[in-house]
């Protein structure tokens, strides 16, 4: 279990990046919490399994720096609150969909 818990480093160059075994949690609950979003509003997002990552991290922030709601009762796994994530993933992506749509053009079969 502690080699579980040790960070895994890549060095390019002079340049090191580590991730540690709690980022990687941070995005697989994410990337549920993305997929759960796109399913409920009914629309995918563009780039697939990254896009749902996407969303979901801006749900997060959104609903925990940017709009604070008091009174939840919210679970939070790996210090991830899932009530206010889904929230704002959701919130994130209406918004998405509802900005995209007034760009795309119907085609007119003939």
């Amino acid at each position: 279990m502690l080699a579980l818990m040790s960070d895994i480093g890549i060095r390019i160059g002079n340049t090191a990046f580590s991730f540690s075994f709690s980022l990687i949690i941070y995005l697989i609950i994410a990337a549920l919490i993305g997929l759960v979003a796109e399913g409920l509003v009914g629309r995918r997002l563009p780039f697939g399994f990254i896009g749902a990552i996407i969303a979901a991290l801006v749900g997060i922030w959104l609903m925990t720096q940017i709009i604070i709601i008091t009174g939840i009762n919210d679970i939070y796994v790996y210090g991830v609150p899932l009530v206010r994530a889904l929230i704002g993933a959701l919130i994130f992506v209406a918004i998405w969909n509802v900005i995209v749509s007034a760009f795309y053009r119907r085609r007119d079969y003939v």
